[in-house]
């Protein structure tokens, strides 16, 4: 009998009333993306300060990491226990997959630098250039590696420097530091596979409502996906190559 594979999934945000109702919370949106049958995915709202106890974490498999309206830079308690895991499960040699704030906040427990985005905020479907030499030998991509890949990005900080043991993967006109890999057991996003056009859009009437971004910002964001579509499904197949380690090929 195959042991049943466990994963646990890191929640540095709490859920919109939109993912809520949608999608019964982001637990879901991320195992929709990243699960298969048969497979106990867990989560730990660790925002709120709920995390588990260290002797359990070699029960898993891989662990996710959210992303989070919260700075990475910053240092609450929450933040600080959740860099203190990172190592701890870097030391393990577990798979750990960075998205977005995970991304910014795995590259500041390896001793990388996190700061404000020096060219600003991004709300909208990107487009990010791929390091294609960059990605062998732990190639999570498959056969064929893209030139580009779009994804949907909602942040305001940024990696700014690297840690020493991290290889770029991906840059934008944008940002320097789009997606890196620390040996084969750490991968960074710094966008959002798991995300669609309808939590990007909820996102942005919602921050257009509590006034942090102005209506032409939100007019232009949302026209980033008029006619183009993340490659959610590329998406998923590097994450999963990643985190189960074992070809998933698109359909």
């Amino acid at each position: 009998m195959v042991d049943q594979k466990k994963y646990l999934l890191f929640l540095a945000t709490p859920d919109s009333e939109f993912a809520k109702k949608t999608y019964g919370g982001y637990r879901n949106v991320f195992v929709s993306l990243l699960g298969d049958e048969g497979e106990q995915w867990d989560s730990f709202r660790v925002v709120d300060g709920e995390f588990p106890d260290e002797k359990d974490l070699e029960k898993y498999d891989g662990f996710v990491i959210s992303g989070s309206s919260h700075d990475a830079f910053q240092d609450t308690d929450w933040i600080l226990k959740l860099c203190d895991i990172i190592n701890i499960l870097d030391d393990m040699n577990k798979k750990v997959l960075g998205i977005c704030f995970g991304h910014q906040l795995i590259a500041r427990a390896k001793g990388g630098k996190v700061g404000r985005a020096r060219k600003g905020p991004e709300l909208c479907l990107g487009n990010i250039t791929i390091v294609k030499e960059a990605v062998t030998p732990e190639n999570y991509f498959g056969e064929e590696i893209p030139a580009n890949l779009r994804v949907i990005k909602c942040h305001q900080d940024e990696v700014l420097e690297l840690p020493d043991s991290a290889k770029l993967l991906a840059y934008s006109s944008m940002y320097e530091v789009e997606m890196y890999s620390i040996k084969d057991n750490i991968l960074c996003i710094q966008g959002h596979p798991e995300y669609n056009r309808d939590i990007l859009f909820d996102i942005i009437d919602r921050v257009l409502a509590g006034g942090y971004i102005k209506k032409d910002f939100a007019e232009t964001a949302k026209e980033t996906m008029e006619k183009n579509e993340a490659d959610r499904e590329l998406w998923q197949k590097i994450c999963k190559n990643f985190l189960k380690g074992q070809p998933y090929l698109l359909v």
